[in-house]
């Protein structure tokens, strides 16, 4: 695997130091480089994956097969979602891999409504490949371009660590409602990918505010517990239950954990002097 990493973090140091009223954080940039360093190889991870589970996904298609793509879907996503904080620095691959149909004028029958989406209502609304074949391939390419775009990044630590939030207030402001896979209702899937993506951020900078944070870090720790807890409750065998079959109840208790997820995430910047 190829990674390049560069993190400046002797001039970041130094400009904290001389500019006037810029706030020196407690916790070293230095001690940000080696979960920086980390995190881009949890990237790197999941991009290569990301690659070859949209190929397998994309060669269901373009074959005709509508079960086995169906069957692919959710989880051929997860790679992309735990990583979206990311992927979305790159806003044109952004769009053109992950729009729903909202974004676009004349919605699903917009030419510019592409990637997962606009494959998903082929499958899973019109139960059919037709037409699909140029929308796999732009797909695969997308995700092609986004892997080399992500090995050649330099992850900026204020992005990484707001990312863990981002996730999650993502997951409580719109996917909760159920409108990000309103086709296929693999929303679960990519809900256990964005807590999967905001934990690990989490797990990797919390030895630097562990110290001085024990009660944050303590009580967060035990709400990502409390959202894992509460995800397993719909695992299956090929995945999780199909999002439309929780009820109004279900979807309230999980709404109630990733929000307070969400909130407490929204200060871990602050606290490693980030902001």
């Amino acid at each position: 695997m190829k990674l390049k990493l560069t993190l400046s973090a002797s001039l970041f140091a130094l400009s904290a130091a001389i500019l006037p009223g810029v706030a020196v954080a407690e916790v070293s940039p230095l001690d940000l480089v080696q979960p920086i360093a980390d995190y881009k190889i949890y990237v790197s991870e999941n991009s290569e994956k990301l690659v070859a589970d949209t190929k397998a996904f994309t060669d269901a298609v373009k074959a005709g097969d509508v079960e086995k793509a169906k069957s692919l879907f959710g989880a051929t996503r997860m790679s992309y979602e735990a990583i979206e904080p990311i992927a979305e620095l790159f806003s044109d691959l952004d769009g053109s891999i992950d729009s729903r149909a909202d974004d676009h004028e004349l919605a699903e029958k917009d030419p510019g409504f592409t990637g997962f989406h606009r494959i998903e209502y082929g499958l899973f609304a019109q139960n059919s490949t037709e037409g699909l074949g140029p929308v796999a391939d732009q797909l695969m390419a997308d995700v092609t371009e986004l892997n080399k775009r992500i090995t050649d990044l330099t992850l900026p630590p204020e992005k990484v660590v707001g990312g863990a939030a981002v996730l999650m207030e993502e997951v409580a402001a719109t996917k909760i409602s159920g409108e990000e896979d309103r086709y296929s209702h693999t929303d679960l899937w990519d809900f256990k990918a964005n807590f999967d993506g905001s934990r690990k951020i989490f797990d990797l900078v919390r030895p630097l505010i562990e110290k001085d944070e024990a009660a944050f870090v303590t009580k967060v720790s035990a709400n990502f517990d409390a959202v894992d807890t509460t995800l397993a409750k719909y695992k299956t065998a090929d995945g999780y239950e199909l999002y439309d079959k929780l009820s109004e109840d279900d979807r309230k208790v999980l709404a109630a954990a990733v929000n307070t997820l969400a909130e407490d995430l929204s200060t871990l910047r602050g606290k490693l002097g980030l902001n």
